[in-house]
């Protein structure tokens, strides 16, 4: 449970960071909260040369409003997410859902750009933003770029987030006056969801469901055409391929997907 040996870099800018990201390429990872990165280096599942420490950037640190999206820092963290006005208002899907990760000690550490960033389809708030129609801000040494949510995470644990690029900010479309909903069911508090439902208007993610944060198109359509949220839930599974476990096969999972949706859409007061 001790990391391969690294150099530390702590960057005090944005700037600063990219120019070390350039410099080191595959072999330099950034670390802000640290969940996800340091139990991989501990394991030596990762063993990166240099670690580049963004936790003081408070430029990546703020949630405003744009016109009609809300724009949120990568650095951002969940206790921040959970406590913030403009997303009770705009994105209140969003600040329910990160004051259910982990405990307070995570929420108080992990950031929403690291949880995007690691892929990890376990994690809530990927599967938040893919409902809720985001779009991802990253820089690099050729500038900025946009990538929707649904374009973003590529498979398990994979993004098309380049070696020198940083996550900067991650854009959702004011959700005001939608119903709404979060559901999520675990064996223990605190752990990882074995599946979880988020629901924005007609919109509805699935956590842990794939190898990726999923919709669920299948029950979308329905709610579309004038489905009941009964008869759209029972949509919920289709096209999805949940991870068999020994604490949870896939058919569980599947079952748990359309109850979990079913109780989301009811009380979003969808249909």
């Amino acid at each position: 449970m001790i990391p391969a040996e690294f150099a530390y870099r702590r960057a005090a800018t944005v700037d600063e960071a990219l120019a070390v990201l350039a410099e080191h390429g595959d072999e330099a990872k950034l670390i802000a909260g640290g969940h996800s990165l340091l139990p991989l280096m501990k394991l030596r599942f990762a063993a990166p040369e240099v670690v580049v420490d963004i936790a003081a950037l408070t430029e990546l640190k703020f949630v405003r409003l744009e016109g009609d999206e809300v724009v949120i820092g990568a650095l951002s963290r969940h206790h921040d997410l959970q406590q913030d006005p403009v997303l009770a208002e705009h994105a209140p899907l969003l600040a329910h859902a990160a004051g259910t990760v982990g405990d307070p000690q995570v929420r108080h550490r992990g950031t929403i750009g690291g949880s995007l960033a690691h892929a990890d389809a376990a994690a809530d708030l990927p599967a938040v933003v893919l409902a809720a129609g985001g779009t991802l801000v990253a820089r690099g040494p050729s500038g900025q770029r946009r990538i929707p949510a649904a374009e973003f995470f590529l498979g398990p644990f994979t993004t098309p987030l380049e070696p020198d690029e940083l996550l900067t900010e991650i854009r959702l479309p004011s959700q005001a006056g939608l119903g709404w909903a979060f559901e999520k069911f675990t064996r223990r508090a605190m752990d990882w969801a074995i599946v979880g439902v988020a629901v924005t208007g007609h919109a509805v993610g699935l956590v842990n469901m794939g190898g990726t944060p999923l919709r669920a198109g299948a029950t979308e359509r329905a709610l579309a055409e004038g489905a009941t949220a009964a008869d759209a839930a029972r949509l919920a599974d289709e096209g999805t391929s949940p991870p068999e476990e020994p604490h949870a096969s896939a058919d569980y999972r599947r079952h748990l997907a359309r109850v979990l949706t079913g109780r989301a859409l009811l009380r979003a007061g969808v249909a």
